[in-house]
């Protein structure tokens, strides 16, 4: 079973184990229903900002679809999820009260920028920087981080995520979401 089949099933799971119809999943997150069928049914390739409009929409943690076994190495290949500029790899996903925290290796493309909806209330990112500089966060609050580096920022409110400095960025991504979320 390949990715596109794992999270189209724990997509499916998700919005069933909350009694929602594919039609008010897409509305709630402004994905189309068509686009949520294809997924669902492993036909289509997710993408980071879809996978994280459809988590929110169901209050979980963007880990909830995408694996059972977090990845341990960084592949921009099938294992990660791409969005307009990061590319994401689960690589462990911790839980204990009160909050779930997801861990990402992630590349930010060089001269890209992604802007990224708001999460689930009172969740926070935190991004070790291992190379390269990045650009992240509130947009009307942005941090710089280069090697050695982090940066830290509410996640339920718009955020951004760039590398304007003509290098990829590497990072360690660390998500934490109330432990609601997983309830």
């Amino acid at each position: 079973m390949g990715l596109n089949d794992e999270v189209g099933r724990r997509l499916r799971e998700l919005r069933q184990q909350q009694r929602l119809s594919l039609s008010e999943l897409a509305r709630r997150s402004g994905v189309g229903k068509g686009t949520l069928s294809e997924l669902e049914g492993g036909q289509r390739n997710p993408t980071l900002e879809t996978l994280y409009a459809l988590t929110t929409a169901l209050n979980s943690p963007l880990s909830a679809v995408l694996s059972d076994h977090p990845r341990h190495a960084f592949e921009a290949r099938a294992e990660g999820v791409s969005g307009s500029a990061v590319t994401a790899v689960l690589i462990e996903r911790f839980e204990e009260p009160p909050a779930v925290t997801d861990i990402f290796r992630i590349r930010i493309a060089a001269g890209s920028v992604q802007e990224s909806a708001a999460h689930i209330a009172d969740t926070s990112e935190s991004l070790m920087v291992l190379a390269g500089t990045a650009v992240v966060g509130d947009p009307a609050e942005l941090q710089t981080a280069g090697p050695g580096e982090y940066a830290h920022w509410r996640a339920d409110s718009p955020h951004v995520y760039s590398a304007p400095h003509g290098e990829d960025v590497h990072g360690i991504l660390f998500v934490r979401y109330p432990q609601a979320a997983t309830d």
